[in-house]
């Protein structure tokens, strides 16, 4: 048997501030007219993608729902579309049901509905030659030239029921990228090294190391976070440089233990198990999180 390799990516709608989709996973038909435009599209930025299965999942995904150790929901589509009955390459193949729903797994998870960012996962799979020359070309092109054609955009518009202002292609190392860059705008660019980690290499370690940010050690699929109380906090270097009087320390301790909830949250957002490691005054936290 030949060896068959895939090429993942996504379609990226960027909706209108403030606009909510009527659905978040489209009926068969709905997914069927919207996976034959972008079979389209994607023929037009690399001619040989049309030579590849396409599969789709007809749903609308936060990003942080694929940027996960492992590509979850990417990796289940290429099973899906492994196992699909047919024969014969090109298969255009949308994942949806005839009710709106998914399977449990793949449904869009609560609690991440709200974002105006939402991402539809695809897999092209084929002849491993064809499928990595379709993937390098994706990296070279999508970032910069991406754009969906406008009936695309208009089937995903109508299929979701929500205004879509942009919608374009991205590679899942476009995704990554982006969000990046989103991080570093949103003040949490400190935490991106330690997910693209997690997320490229995930047998690798990462320390995020820089006071007054958190000290997490991330190795074995985890992220540890070294849990101070407040003199041991001051003591290992964590207190802002010119905190001394006992007011305006403890509301630096506070907006610590604040950040660390808030990293904890987003590496559980993104599939990265996080724990506290209880850390003793007096001792280096460091040593704590390698033991």
């Amino acid at each position: 048997m030949d060896p068959v390799s895939s090429c993942l990516g996504a379609l990226a709608l960027e909706l209108r501030p403030g606009a909510t989709p009527a659905r978040l996973v489209l009926d068969q038909a709905a997914a069927e007219t919207l996976a034959t435009e972008v079979a389209n599209d994607l023929a037009r930025f690399e001619g040989r993608a049309a030579e590849l299965d396409l599969g789709l999942l007809a749903a609308a995904y936060d990003p942080v729902e694929l940027l996960r150790p492992g590509w979850p929901l990417h990796r289940e589509l290429e099973r899906l579309v492994a196992q699909a009955p047919g024969a014969g390459l090109p298969r255009v193949i949308a994942f949806a049901d005839r009710d709106g729903r998914l399977p449990e797994h793949l449904q869009p998870q609560a609690g991440f509905e709200g974002g105006a960012f939402r991402l539809l996962p695809f897999v092209l799979r084929g002849p491993r030659e064809i499928a990595v020359a379709v993937g390098a070309r994706f990296e070279s092109v999508l970032l910069e030239t991406g754009m969906a054609a406008a009936a695309t955009a208009l089937a995903a518009q109508q299929a979701f029921g929500v205004a879509v202002e942009h919608a374009r292609y991205l590679t899942l190392h476009d995704l990554a990228a982006l969000m990046a860059m989103q991080y570093e705008h949103a003040g949490l660019g400190a935490a991106w090294p330690l997910i693209e980690t997690a997320l490229m290499a995930p047998r690798e370690e990462h320390w995020l190391d820089a006071p007054p940010e958190p000290l997490v050690r991330y190795a074995n699929g985890e992220a540890r976070i070294a849990l101070l109380d407040d003199e041991g906090w001051a003591a290992a270097g964590f207190a802002p440089a010119g905190a001394h009087d006992d007011a305006r320390l403890q509301r630096a301790f506070d907006r610590f233990q604040m950040r660390q909830r808030q990293l904890a949250a987003l590496f559980e957002a993104h599939g990265i198990p996080a724990t506290f490691d209880h850390c003793p005054a007096g001792g280096d936290p460091r040593v704590v999180l390698r033991a």
